[in-house]
Order: structure tokens, then sequence, then C-alpha cells
């Protein structure tokens, strides 16, 4: 059983740090960004040094109270707000945020977990080069958080999500012994893999406090399309054409359904529509092209191809910087127009990519033969990663029709785990998702992590209710 962080721990605490370290938790640490739930109580932490979280996590231990550790807030799985149970420390890494160093000739950065994704990419772009890791909410999300999440993107098919953008880790572990693996070593077979381990591990086995991340040169063109396709099968093989005709140059390629542009013409009418008639399926093409390359011979040569072979319909190639941009908001609006409409129930999947098409063709009875919804299917096709939402008729509510959400998100997820697929593909399990890792879980992984956090944190204070259902 756990303790609160009540008056008397802050007080033994606070002895420990400089004056100005703990403070009451405001509003924003303890909510999450869809509102569905709030930590009520606890004691916020702000450290400036890895030696104070080594402290503050000594004490916790040693108290046995819960520690939450808090990056951007921008998670939606419930990783970092705990609903139930006594009060925690929630440790906000946000005021660790220096650049230790840079190395653009080993491609390599050392960052603090406080920096931004933002941030980190600004660092590495003034140094002529890319940290390629993108997402929606990078200027807020930050970098412990994304790699505590293995956190994924729209460059995974190119660079690979959080966990093969970093070479290794500084970490706190749950005794508050400090991990120093900040090594700038391509190669270190010296046993156990530890970064690994704690990247992903949502906080449950130890706080990251640095890592050292992987640079790339930055691409010297890009060419940016929007092409319609004739299903998701013909998108399915205009990624391999598109592999294969620019030698695996392709850094993005997402799927969008004309659901998704129908809620944005409903909720975001000034949204300028690169198609005056909505296709049915689209994706959006990014390719980083080395120099000497014209990037419109490049993408025309694609589509010409493409469209010979029957696998799009239309299409426009941006002719500028911003044309491109106006394509990428495009994209980057879609979870904000899911967001207006509001959803019945979310899914964050993956599939093999010879069987997303299958997916795509049974889902739909699937969740017709539940009710009359509509469906949203857009996500990064490249690397099998999709976001499969479900909102009510046009007109409705979502909160009219709550209660089939645990039916729909069923039928989905056994659909998934047929289909060989994972039913968390970047957000984590955090405390939204045990249920689902205890239904569709390998029962000898369970094991060996549950016998893994039993080993290094016996007490249970890290993160305590993420991941592993109690």
């Amino acid at each position: 059983m756990l303790n609160p962080a009540d008056a008397a721990f802050a007080q033994r605490l606070a002895a420990l740090l400089p004056e100005g370290t703990l403070a009451p938790a405001e509003p924003r640490y303890l909510e999450e960004p869809r509102r569905r739930a709030v930590t009520p109580e606890a004691l916020l932490a702000r450290p400036r040094e890895t030696t104070e979280v080594a402290r503050i996590v000594t004490a916790c231990a040693r108290a046995r109270v819960g520690l939450i550790p808090w990056g951007g807030g921008t998670g939606l799985v419930l990783g970092q707000v705990q609903p139930e149970g006594p009060a925690p420390v929630i440790l906000s890494l946000e005021r660790m945020n220096r650049l230790r160093g840079i190395w653009p000739g080993e491609n390599l950065m050392i960052v603090e977990a406080g920096m931004t994704l933002a941030e980190v990419q600004a660092a590495a772009d003034g140094s002529g080069r890319l940290f390629p890791l993108s997402l929606a909410s990078e200027g807020t999300a930050r970098i412990g958080g994304n790699l505590a999440t293995n956190a994924g993107g729209t460059a995974v098919l190119r660079y690979g999500n959080a966990r093969e953008l970093c070479l290794g880790v500084e970490a706190v572990l749950p005794d508050g012994s400090v991990l120093s693996g900040l090594k700038r070593l391509r190669k270190d077979n010296t046993g156990y893999d530890l970064k690994d381990l704690l990247i992903g591990s949502e906080g449950t086995l130890g706080v990251i406090t640095a890592a050292t991340l992987r640079l790339f040169p930055q691409p010297a063109a890009t060419a940016t399309a929007i092409l319609a396709v004739a299903g998701p099968a013909a998108a399915l093989e205009l990624l391999t054409l598109s592999q294969t005709r620019t030698g695996g140059a392709v850094t993005t390629f997402e799927l969008i359904h004309a659901q998704g542009l129908l809620f944005l013409d409903e909720v975001m009418p000034e949204l300028r529509q690169p198609f005056a008639d909505r296709p049915d399926w689209s994706v959006l093409v990014e390719i980083g092209l080395a120099p000497g390359l014209d990037p419109d011979a490049v993408m025309t040569g694609l589509y010409e191809e493409a469209e010979a072979a029957g696998l799009v319909r239309d299409g426009i190639i941006a002719q500028s910087g911003a044309q491109a941009r106006g394509l990428w908001d495009l994209r980057e609006a879609l979870p904000e127009g899911n967001r207006r409409i509001g959803a019945i129930v979310s899914h964050d999947i993956s599939l093999p990519l010879s069987e997303i098409a299958e997916f795509l063709r049974r889902a739909a009875p699937a969740v017709s033969g539940i009710g009359p919804f509509r469906v949203n299917c857009f996500g990064h096709l490249g690397d099998g990663n999709l976001h499969y939402n479900v909102f009510p008729p046009k007109g409705g509510r979502a909160a009219d029709h709550r209660d089939r959400a645990g039916e729909i998100q069923r039928a989905v997820h056994d659909l998934v785990h047929v289909l060989g697929g994972s039913v968390s593909a970047e957000h984590g399990i955090g405390r939204l998702k045990t249920g689902d890792l205890e239904t569709y879980g390998d029962p000898a992984k369970r094991a060996a992590m549950r016998a893994i956090k039993a080993a290094l944190d016996p007490a249970g204070i890290m993160n305590p209710g993420a991941v592993l259902a109690p």
C-alpha cells in the first residue's frame, strides 16, 4: 500500500531540495487533454538537476509515496493522471531543459528530458542536422515523455520511432540510484540494454532525465503531394512503388479518408482543401531527396507511373514551401476536426501492411452492425498505424452513444488481434488500456513485465496503476 504525499511528507522533502522546488499542483498538472480523468490531489516537484530528481525518488521510495513523471501532459492514455489512490508526487521535468552538447560530425546530441520536442528539433536544425521525430504536439510535448512512451509520429517510415532515435539515457531508478548511460557510441555490447527497457516503460521503471539522440543530414530538397487513390489496397501498392522509385527516401505516407475531410468541411470550413470533390481515400506523400535531384520531377514521375497503373486518380504536387505547408495543415487539422465533432470511441491500432485492406473491409460492417455510426480512419499508413475513430450519426452527440463504446472497441480490437496487429500502436498503455493489455497481450510477456517491475520497483511507487493492472 502507498502513502499520500501529505503535508508532513512535503515538509521532509522540502528540506532536501532548493527553495521553490515544491508547490501545490496547478490544474494543468492534474488533467489530461481530453478531460476524461483528473488527479484529485498531488504535490508538485519541479527539479532543476538530476541530483534533485534522485533525492525526490529516494524520499518517495523510503516513504512509499507514489510518483508520476510528467513531461508536457500531452499523452492520450491517462498515463499522466491518477484518478484513484493516495495523493502522489507529480515530478515535472520542465525545468531540466538544457542542451548538454551537440556533435554534428557524429550526428549526435545530448539533451535533458524537459526540452520540448520543438526545441530539440530547432537545436538540431541550428547545427545543420535533422532530428526527425515529429508530432502535432511537438511544441508542448517534452523529449523525456516522447522517450518514455516510445513516441511515433509522421516520420517513422523512414527514421523509426523514438526508441530507434536514442543511443543512451540517463535515468533515476526507483531506488534513487542514477543510471548514467549517455555514451556517444553506436556499438556497446556490454550486457543488457537498459535504455531500451526504460524507453516505452511510461515512467513505471524509472525517470528519464537526459538522452543521447541520433541526428541525420537534412534532405537537400523535399517533394510533397496529396494523391487521390483508388482505395486502401491501391495506397499500399503506391507505397511500395514510391519506396522502390526513390530508393527508400519516402519520409511520410499518410492515409486520409473522405470522412475526415467532410468533418473539416463541417467544423473548419475556412480551411482550404485541395480537391473540389472529396476523394474516398487519399494519401499525403513526402519524399526527402539527396542533392542533385529535382523534387518536382521525382514526384511527377511517381504520379505518372502510379496513374498508368490505375493506383491514383488525381493529385496535387506542391510547387512551393507554402503549398506543402498547406497540405500538412490539412493533415494536422484532422485530429482537431475529430475533437470538435466528438468521438464515441477512438482506436490507436497497428497492423501488418498486408492486412490493412482486409481490416478496413471487415471493420466497416462490424461497426455498422452495432449502430449507424460514422468512421474516420486516418494515420501513418507507411508503418501500419491507423487511427480508427467512431462518431455518432450526423447531428447526434457522442454522449448519447457512450453505452456502445465498449462494444465498438471490442469489435475493432478483436479484429485487430485476429489479424496479428496491436491495440496500442504509438500512444502507449497508460491507465486507459491496462485491460486491453491483459486481454490481448502475450501471457509470457506480461509475466516478464511484472517480474521486471517487481525487481526494479518492489514498492510500486513509479507511476502506480500505469501499464500493468494492479
